[in-house]
C-alpha cells in the first residue's frame, strides 16, 4: 500500500550534507516497513545541515486524511479520495442542515415511528419515549454525543419536512460546501448502497462544523444532561469520542458493519488546529489509536516547522 504524505517539514536528506534554497518543490522518498512515503519539500530555504524526515505512523484505518486547518496544508492522505460509507459520521451533516432551518428553542415531538426506526435497525437511541417533546438544542446533543438515530429521524421529519426532502437538503449542502465525492441517502448513516463519502470530504466538512459556533460547542462536550420537565423526562448523554479526554475538540464517531469504525477528529497542536478523518478501521479502540497517532505525528511536524 502507498501512503502519500504531504509534509510541512522543510528538511531533506542529501548525501553531501548541505542544501541551498530550493527553486521548486521537491519530493523525498522515505522507506518504511509499512509503506513508501512521499514527503513534499516546499520551495523555500531549508537548513544547511541535513535533517531526517520523520516517517508517518502506521495505522490500521483503511482510509485517512489530515490537514493543518490553520495553514490549509494537507499533511496525511491514505486512500483519502476513495468513496466509502461513513456510518454515523453522517450526522455531522444532519446537524448542519438542521441548524440552517431550525431555532435552538424550537420544540420537536418524538414519535413512536422515530423510536421504532432506530430499534428496528439496531441503531443507538436517545432513550426517548413516544410523545416526549424536546428543544432542538437538546436533540442536537442526543444526535452528536450518543449518536441517537431516533433523534436524527425526528429532526429529519420535522425539517425536511419529511425524510426525503431532508436528505435532498443534505445533498444540496454537500454540493454547496464542495464535497464532490459525497452523497447522502439518510440522516443517520445507516447502511445504504446509495450513500458514500471520502476521508477528504469529511475532513473538509469537519472544518466547517468547527467554524459553526453551536456545533463546535456541542461536539466537544463529554456529557450532557437535560433536566426533566412537564413534557419530557431527564436525559443524560455521554459522548462516544474518547479523544475528548485527551485534548481533542471534536468531532464524531460512526460504525456499521459495512463502513467499519470511523472517526473525524480535531485538536490544537502548537497553536495550529489539526483536523482529520479515519474510515474503515478494524475496531473501536483501533480508530482512536489511528487518530491519536496521526495527531501526535502532525503535531510534531507543526512544532518542527516552527523551530526551523
Amino acid at each position: 500500500m502507498r501512503i502519500r504524505i504531504i509534509g510541512a517539514l522543510t528538511a531533506a536528506i542529501l548525501a553531501t550534507g548541505s542544501v541551498g534554497t530550493a527553486a521548486a518543490a521537491a519530493t523525498v522518498p522515505v522507506s518504511t516497513t509499512a509503506a513508501t512515503v512521499s514527503v513534499a519539500i516546499p520551495a523555500t530555504a531549508v537548513p544547511t545541515k541535513a535533517a531526517a524526515v520523520a516517517a508517518p505512523p502506521s495505522i490500521t484505518a483503511l482510509r485517512a486524511y489530515v490537514i493543518d486547518a490553520t495553514t490549509g496544508k494537507a499533511l496525511v492522505s491514505k486512500s483519502s479520495a476513495t468513496r466509502v460509507q461513513i456510518a454515523s459520521v453522517t450526522k455531522l451533516m444532519t446537524a448542519y442542515v438542521v441548524l440552517k432551518r431550525a431555532k435552538l428553542n424550537d420544540i420537536v415531538t418524538i414519535s413512536k415511528a422515530d423510536i421504532q426506526w432506530a430499534s428496528s435497525h439496531g441503531a443507538t437511541g436517545g432513550g426517548f419515549k413516544a410523545g416526549e417533546r424536546l428543544y432542538v438544542r437538546d436533540l442536537l446533543y442526543a444526535l452528536m454525543l450518543p449518536s441517537a438515530a431516533d433523534a436524527a429521524n425526528a429532526l429529519a421529519v420535522k425539517y425536511g419536512p419529511g425524510k426525503t426532502k431532508f436528505v435532498a437538503r443534505m445533498n444540496d449542502a454537500a454540493k454547496a460546501l464542495g464535497l464532490k465525492d459525497t452523497r447522502y441517502a439518510n440522516a443517520d448513516g445507516l447502511t445504504s448502497t446509495k450513500s458514500y463519502s471520502t476521508a477528504r470530504d469529511q475532513t473538509k466538512l469537519a472544518q466547517t462544523i468547527l467554524k459553526t459556533p453551536t456545533l463546535s460547542t456541542i461536539i466537544k462536550v463529554k456529557k450532557y444532561t437535560t433536566p426533566a420537565t412537564k413534557v419530557h423526562r431527564k436525559h443524560t448523554w455521554t459522548n462516544t469520542n474518547k479523544l475528548l479526554s485527551e485534548g481533542a475538540i471534536g468531532l464524531k464517531t460512526g460504525y456499521t458493519a459495512k463502513a467499519g469504525y470511523c472517526l473525524t477528529f480535531a485538536q490544537v497542536k502548537s497553536g495550529h488546529t489539526i483536523v482529520g478523518a479515519v474510515l474503515g478501521d478494524k475496531s473501536d479502540a483501533a480508530r482512536f489509536t489511528s487518530a491519536r497517532k496521526l495527531l501526535q505525528w502532525a503535531g510534531a511536524q507543526v512544532a518542527a516547522a516552527k523551530k526551523a
